[in-house]
């Protein structure tokens, strides 16, 4: 394994790829920890699937938050999947200017973040606007890998994932 700084990042949003929007009767693991008091603050919270932040770790990347519930996601959802607390994205205010139309106000700021280095985001709103600017300001290998919001991750998503951390090109940690 390859030093933390060397490892490729992975910018994690948190509604839509891990709080599916769907409906939660289909949801096969709901998070048991999920207590009856923070589920009344959010019932959407038992949407969480408690194994993924497992597998987020195994995945071997540097995990950045890009969410925003900002820091709330260290104080409410990594508890409940697993997850170590972790750095969180921050981003200029909607009134900074300087974002393209129709570039998602995330996509300058973790290009910025990532500084050449490999990256893969998670979300359920990238556009295609969102790939050409990474093509044409980041001059790391990156996946910006959309999430199907009425699911969340899911096992093909994890595939893609890990498929890429495997090419060549991706970078040395393969």
């Amino acid at each position: 394994m390859t030093s933390s700084s060397e490892r490729p990042l992975l910018f994690l949003d948190v509604d839509g790829p891990l709080i599916p929007f769907g409906s939660s009767a289909g949801q096969k693991k709901v998070a048991a920890s999920c207590s009856t008091t923070v589920g009344q603050g959010n019932p959407l919270l038992a949407r969480l699937d408690p194994e993924v932040g497992e597998r987020l770790i195994a995945l071997g990347c540097r995990l950045v938050w890009a969410t925003t519930w900002r820091e709330e996601a260290n104080e409410v959802i990594a508890p409940l999947i697993g997850l170590p607390r972790l750095p969180v994205l921050e981003w200029p205010g909607a009134d900074a200017g300087g974002t393209p139309r129709g570039l998602h106000w995330k996509t300058r700021p973790m290009v910025e973040w990532a500084a050449g280095r490999p990256f893969i985001w998670v979300d359920d709103e990238i556009s295609a606007l969102d790939r050409l600017w990474v093509d044409a300001s980041h001059p790391g290998p990156s996946l910006l890998h959309q999430v199907e919001p009425s699911k969340g991750l899911e096992d093909a998503d994890f595939r893609t994932i890990t498929g890429w951390l495997r090419t060549p090109a991706s970078g040395p940690w393969s």
